[in-house]
């Protein structure tokens, strides 16, 4: 039985909200176009946000709009900002946003992602991009493990294919490129539909 999405809001850093969104679009507008014309779309996410910024500025705003599809993607900043990244705290953190969504909406269906090695995309000192990579490699088990148990679905990026492909990333050679973002953003739409069930434009014109 398929189940359709009313409200979707998009939660995290700039992966989420995109460098330049008006010029490059980003991955969430495209999930949300496929999700139908009648669904309402916000886009909370902002460019260096921690998952302390999630928490305290995008979390409300988001749940006000009573969504039924949440996508929350951080984590990536607590590591690159810190010497000394604390994934059991970055997990915390991340159980109790996402508690707050099972409580305001109980019904919604919840999406998280890992992150690749940004160590790869970095120009960072030896000892700092070692850090980095042990840090997100920490973070990406901590999601896995908070999203097992709050039944969230964990878009697996720390190991796609397609992360060393420069046609996928901007001209800063990290964060996704137009075609990233598209990519991605199919991506994510067929994985809702196999997933969750979720209906979407593509799955009804391909029936």
């Amino acid at each position: 039985m398929t189940r359709s999405v009313s409200t979707y809001v998009a939660l995290g850093d700039s992966f989420t909200c995109g460098t330049n969104p008006e010029r490059d679009g980003r991955w969430p507008d495209g999930v949300a176009i496929s999700l139908g014309p009648d669904v309402r779309y916000a886009n909370f996410a902002k460019v260096g946000a921690t998952s302390r910024h999630v928490e305290e500025e995008q979390l409300d705003p988001g749940l006000a709009l009573r969504p039924d599809l949440v996508s929350l993607i951080c984590g990536a900043n607590d590591v690159l900002e810190s010497v000394r990244p604390d994934p059991d705290a970055f997990g915390e953190r991340l159980g109790r946003m996402f508690g707050r969504v099972e409580a305001v909406v109980p019904d919604a269906a919840i999406v998280t992602a890992t992150y690749p090695d940004l160590s790869r995309f970095v120009d960072l000192r030896e000892r700092t991009a070692a850090r980095v990579r042990r840090g997100m490699s920490a973070f990406n088990e901590a999601c896995r493990e908070v999203a097992t148990r709050h039944d969230a679905l964990v878009l697996e990026w720390a190991e796609h294919p397609a992360s060393d492909e420069p046609e996928y990333r901007a001209s800063d050679g990290f964060h996704p490129s137009p075609e990233g973002h598209r990519r991605a953003a199919a991506e994510v739409v067929r994985t809702l539909e196999q997933r969750l069930a979720i209906s979407t434009r593509r799955a009804e014109e391909a029936a």
